[in-house]
């Protein structure tokens, strides 16, 4: 079983992270894929393929993040709570307006599995 918790904290542990939110997005052939939400910590840079690199040492296979999105904050309650379903939200909406675009599906796992 695979709990967003698991993968969340194996990126907590890169130094550059300042905070992260992992979630599942849809995918045309596997239901769901991983994809993570990064606030890196000032001064700081980081690209997807440092992370997923990272990621693929510390994880199983069908563990790993697809796709990485650094941004500048994530939406959060009034305690400070991530709002993971407000980026799921995000994700169902753009992943309906892409879906006249094949180019914007993701077809291989970085790991090298095609999916």
């Amino acid at each position: 079983m695979c709990t967003p918790g698991d993968i969340e904290e194996v990126i907590y542990t890169y130094p550059n992270i300042h905070e992260a939110a992992v979630i599942g997005i849809p995918h045309p052939s596997c239901g769901e894929v991983v994809k993570v939400f990064a606030v890196l910590k000032e001064g700081r840079s980081l690209t997807q393929k440092e992370l997923i690199d990272y990621c693929a040492g510390r994880l199983a296979k069908y563990k790993l993040p697809v796709k990485v999105e650094f941004r500048q904050s994530l939406p959060k309650n009034t305690v400070g709570k991530i709002l993971k379903k407000v980026l799921k939200e995000e994700e169902i909406e753009k992943s309906l307006t892409n879906s006249k675009n094949d180019s914007s599906l993701i077809t291989e796992h970085p790991a090298g599995h095609v999916l």
